[in-house]
């Protein structure tokens, strides 16, 4: 069984639908260990209901970014973690992490990239006033939403959408796609 360490900050919804996932079948992997940089975030608690490990680091507590990534790696090889998935995850990746895992650090970002990168993608597009949108799938490498894409999905983005409807929007295709991609890729390693 292929197992998942996922990074999260915040709410988790990405995190829910990777375990909803796991369990209709759509996704053959085990999710082995949550890794959160926030104290109190609300996906903990979804962790805890689905007893998935959980470790929570407070990255300053750390003698540099260097530091705060080996205790990272040390606890995803303790478990065994064959892939990490970055389900709103703020921070960068540093090499501590990127190399051992080289091609095994996903994240799913709320635009079409290479636009709107970074934090607050669905407030650009907006304040943009752009039509189209979406959710992109890629690798990380070491910039800011700029390791190669796996997927992407559109969104549209009507004339009377506020933010928060083009945020139900985004979650929504993201919660569809992003188990969808990561099965894909697992199958992928499954067939070398």
């Amino acid at each position: 069984m292929i197992n998942l360490a996922i990074f999260a900050s915040g709410s988790g919804s990405n995190f829910d639908a990777i375990v909803h996932a796991i369990e209709k079948g759509e996704l053959d992997a085990n999710v082995s260990l949550l890794v959160c940089d926030r104290v109190g975030a609300p996906v903990i608690e979804k962790a805890q209901r689905y007893e998935v490990d959980t470790v929570v680091f407070t990255p300053k507590v750390y003698n540099g970014k260097a530091a705060y990534e080996e205790a990272l790696l040390a606890d995803c090889r303790d478990r065994e973690i064959d892939y990490i998935i970055l389900a709103g995850y703020m921070r960068l990746i540093g090499p501590t992490l990127l190399k051992p895992y080289e091609n095994r650090i996903i994240n799913i970002h709320p635009s079409l990239l290479p636009a709107f990168p970074g934090k607050d993608a669905i407030g650009q597009a907006v304040s943009k006033q752009v039509k189209i949108t979406g959710v992109t799938v890629h690798f990380i490498d070491d910039g800011m939403d700029t390791g190669p894409i796996i997927d992407q999905e559109a969104v549209r983005i009507e004339d009377t959408d506020t933010e928060e409807d083009v945020k139900r929007k985004i979650q929504a295709v993201e919660h569809e796609l992003y188990p969808k991609v990561i099965q894909s890729l697992l199958v992928k390693e499954d067939a070398k």
